[in-house]
């Protein structure tokens, strides 16, 4: 009940856990989605583009994930870093509308962005919308617990097959796998630390011709150390934590006691030449020896 009071925005059940007498307690808190609407500053409204992938970056709220869209197709996620995010996609043939949103912990998302319309012309004349590799996903982030293997489910249309898949983890790892034809393929991984990671997959066609999209992965835990990806992968398929001792010296306390020092010292001699004089004038040996 006083969890209840406190948050009253909870919704909470209890129930019976065993015959011990024992009581469970299960509750959801809400909050607000996110007010603001990211901006997207690069690439500038208008321009032409003949070269993927284009770099789509921009102005967000920190720690939201951000995902842009391309003419209502999901392009791409990143995760939004001391105020702003960044994300390498493909684009369509011609014109191509960016928006963006971003999503709190809930999938909660905020206003859409500011448009901007690019036009890519490098495909023009040269490839249909048939002969275009695409690549698409239904998740954004995926996650799972530390050294627990993340299987991630893509799918692929466009070109012709067989396609060569790169996936690189962000931790250093890159995997590798062939798919047949067009359809869906899963993309399987095994996280050490855990941390937030920018996922980038490509894939490339028996002509040559490809698709790239971008996701977040996130490997659950307590972050060891600060930054969007945790760890750097080996050759063992491993990753390790780096942690840095920065020594920092505190000179205001020593700028203090310097006077105190100097004061003390020269106060201690004029001690010791008065009481000597006063030896003297009282006819005293100065010194027992």
């Amino acid at each position: 009940m006083a969890l209840l009071m406190v948050l009253p925005s909870a919704v909470a059940s209890a129930q019976s856990a065993s015959t011990n007498g024992s009581v469970g307690l299960q509750g959801t808190v809400t909050q607000p989605a996110p007010a603001f609407a990211p901006v997207i500053s690069i690439p500038a409204d208008g321009a032409s583009i003949s070269k993927i992938p284009v770099t789509v970056g921009g102005i967000c709220d920190s720690d939201l994930l951000v995902k842009v869209f391309k003419n209502g197709v999901f392009g791409g996620s990143a995760q939004c870093q001391s105020g702003s995010f960044s994300m390498s996609m493909d684009l369509f043939n011609g014109r191509n509308d960016l928006v963006a949103k971003q999503y709190d912990s809930l999938d909660q998302e905020s206003p859409t962005s500011n448009v901007v319309s690019v036009v890519y012309n490098g495909d023009l004349g040269s490839i249909t919308a048939v002969e275009r590799v695409t690549l698409t996903t239904n998740f954004a982030k995926k996650g799972a617990n530390p050294n627990e293997k993340l299987s991630w489910p893509f799918a692929i249309s466009g070109g012709a097959g067989p396609y060569a898949i790169t996936a690189e983890w962000g931790d250093g790892e890159t995997s590798l796998l062939s798919v047949a034809a067009p359809g869906e393929f899963y993309l399987e991984h095994t996280y050490t630390n855990p941390g937030a990671y920018t996922v980038v997959v490509k894939a490339v066609d028996k002509d040559g011709k490809s698709a790239l999209l971008q996701v977040v992965a996130i490997c659950n835990g307590e972050l060891k150390q600060t930054g969007i990806s945790s760890g750097t992968g080996s050759g063992s398929g491993s990753s390790t934590t780096s942690t840095t001792t920065s020594t920092k010296i505190l000179w205001q306390p020593a700028a203090i006691m310097v006077p105190f020092i100097i004061s003390t010292f020269w106060l201690g001699k004029r001690y010791a030449i008065y009481r000597l004089r006063k030896k003297i004038e009282a006819g005293e040996r100065p010194f027992n020896y």
